[in-house]
């Protein structure tokens, strides 16, 4: 076959292979028009999914007449001029093939009026042949209609879901971008019905857009994020372990304001959560990464929906240690966990004497003030009436060395009260029962020592370093050539690891010395671990995992058991590490430690003041 050019229709529908993947596609990229031509309020009319028609109306500048049939011309644009200006894209859409595309596969309509001009606009295109500029009444702004999308394509329009498929893709992609965007008024039809609003004018990262975006749990939840460093900023809400999901769907990255997938800065975040997390759970979180626009690369994907780093090895660990940190600070006592039942078991008393549970709540009842706060002079007398003065004599909270049980405990809240309250009793020899300043605080005593612990060996396995210990005979550990180029430049940073590494040839590394906590696992499949690690995204932190699981074992073994009898100091001494502890809402395996029950829900199991 002779070489010969392609019509212009059969290249624009070729562009809309990749630009135009369903209705979803669409509506992204005449949303992101819209916005980069200044608009405060948007209109987003659907019906069938998107598939029959949608319309997008704006308040945006508008277009000009005679630039109407550029605006449906392949790589035609006012965003960028030059390479300088691709290379610093700070728009949403630059490249000037989706309205092309888009028109190609669609009867399509574009109005559009400036705000100096006398009326508006009209230019229609079906299937690819544009028509005529003609004068169209239409406010300030631009309105575009794609109707019948892929109608002159059946091979892919058979390819589209059901309508509640698409327009659920279409729903997610405008929770996306509200998230990103508070600022600005979406409102959504389907069908001839409203859908939803998102209203506009709020400040950025508002609670208000959160909880319309993610609901009310997720805002009680999130931990807000800001942090700069290095000429980078990244902020936003990451969601503290209890509110983990089963699925991915609450995970939102945005780089310069783009919503964008990656997989270095999603791997920062599971490994900054890998401490936290039960197995199988996903963490959630909105974070916007901000960066000069020279340091990344956003023409890497037709849709726009990967961009490439010029340091993917900085970004990756400012991403990871931002929220580490911000992990690391979480400890039991911040934020209320959600009560999954009411506890219908007896209560035992402290130590095998005292008294019972239900003389507890015949002491001297605290008082309520606001309807949930406890008076703090009577959670302290009830506290005394029952146990005593706390003595002065310091003593070992169970299994931990050097734990003041008997301390004077600290006043944390405003009240006076600790975060965890004050212990009255242990709940068949499994949980502590707290008496806090708004309510009832039960506490895994097993799973909140085994974090205490856990957090006490890390730190001081950290201020040994990761040693190497040699090894009486090294090792021959074949490995693929690009593995082995990645041991050679990296040796530096398989030192600090723990391993002695060398090459010996093209596909064969001499191992010499590995971490000396992990000598006796399989350290051969560790390195080509760390090495796969290092050559995709930079770094490596699997010697620190795998000595973190070890250590996490430790801790296990080494904490308290089920059935065993606490005195009240002791208990109030594990209270008080827990409020000290990073990471102590949880235990070594992502567990919750505690919950509590506020003093309001335990009146309406009783139908109190009713």
């Amino acid at each position: 076959m002779r070489i010969q050019p392609l019509p212009d229709t059969l290249i624009n529908q070729i562009a809309a292979g990749e630009v135009v993947e369903r209705p979803a596609s669409v509506v992204k990229e005449l949303v992101e028009n819209a916005l980069d031509a200044g608009a405060d309020r948007i209109d987003v009319d659907l019906e069938e999914g998107g598939v029959r028609l949608i319309r997008i109306r704006d308040n945006g500048g508008g277009i000009a007449p005679e630039e109407l049939p550029l605006a449906v011309a392949r790589h035609a644009t006012s965003k960028i001029a030059s390479l300088d200006d691709l290379e610093a894209v700070s728009t949403l859409g630059f490249r000037g093939e989706a309205l092309p595309s888009i028109a190609s596969v669609s009867r399509f309509l574009l109005v559009s009026r400036t705000a100096d001009a006398a009326h508006a606009s009209a230019l229609a295109v079906d299937g690819g042949r544009i028509g005529e500029v003609e004068p169209r009444a239409h406010p300030p702004g631009t309105t575009v209609e794609v109707r019948d999308l892929f109608y002159n394509v059946p091979a892919r329009r058979k390819f589209l879901r059901a309508e509640r498929t698409e327009l659920g893709h279409i729903e997610e992609w405008l929770r996306q971008l509200a998230l990103a965007r508070p600022d600005v008024e979406l409102r959504i039809g389907h069908n001839g019905k409203p859908l939803r609003r998102y209203r506009g004018g709020e400040a950025l990262f508002s609670d208000e857009r959160l909880n319309e975006t993610l609901g009310a749990e997720f805002s009680r939840q999130a931990l807000r994020i800001d942090h700069a460093a290095a000429g980078l900023r990244l902020s936003g809400w990451i969601a503290q372990p209890a509110y983990s999901r089963a699925s991915a769907d609450q995970q939102y990255v945005y780089v310069n304001g783009r919503a964008v997938r990656d997989r270095s800065i999603a791997h920062a975040v599971r490994q900054a959560y890998a401490d936290v997390l039960y197995h199988g759970r996903q963490p959630a979180y909105v974070l916007f990464l901000a960066l000069d626009p020279t340091r990344v690369d956003v023409n890497v994907h037709p849709a726009k929906h990967e961009v490439r780093f010029r340091d993917a090895r900085l970004i990756h660990e400012f991403v990871f240690r931002t929220l580490h940190e911000a992990l690391a600070g979480t400890r039991a006592g911040q934020g209320a966990a959600v009560a999954a039942a009411i506890p219908g078991a007896v209560a035992e008393t402290a130590a095998g004497g005292g008294a019972p549970l239900r003389e507890v709540w015949r002491a001297p009842m605290p008082q309520r003030q606001a309807g949930l706060s406890l008076r703090v002079e009577d959670l302290r007398a009830g506290y005394a009436a029952l146990y005593g003065a706390p003595p002065t004599q310091e003593a070992d909270a169970p299994g931990v060395p050097g734990a003041a049980a008997n301390a004077p405990l600290p006043e944390t809240g405003e009240d006076g009260v600790p975060p965890l309250g004050y212990a009255l009793a242990q709940l068949h020899g499994v949980f502590i029962l707290s008496q806090s300043a708004d309510g009832l605080v039960v506490v895994d005593m097993h799973a909140a020592h085994e974090r205490i612990g856990y957090e006490k060996l890390k730190a001081a396995h950290d201020s040994e370093g990761l040693r190497m210990q040699p090894l009486l005979v090294p090792q021959t550990v074949a490995v693929a050539e690009r593995e082995a180029d990645v041991a050679e430049r990296e040796a530096a940073t398989l030192s600090e690891l723990g391993f002695d590494v060398s090459r010996a040839g093209p596909q064969t590394l001499l191992l010499r010395g590995v971490p000396a906590l992990l000598a006796g696992g399989d350290t051969e499949a560790l390195l080509r671990d760390v090495l796969a690690d290092l050559r995709e995204h930079g770094e490596s932190r699997r010697v620190r995992t795998a000595r973190d699981e070890l250590l996490s074992t430790m801790a296990c073994h080494g904490a308290v058991r089920a059935n065993r009898r606490l005195t009240v100091p002791e208990m109030n001494a594990l209270l008080r590490q827990m409020e000290e502890t990073e990471r102590s809402g949880q235990c070594n395996h992502g567990r919750p430690t505690w919950t509590r029950f506020a003093m309001a829900d335990i009146d309406r199991w009783f139908l109190r003041g009713r």
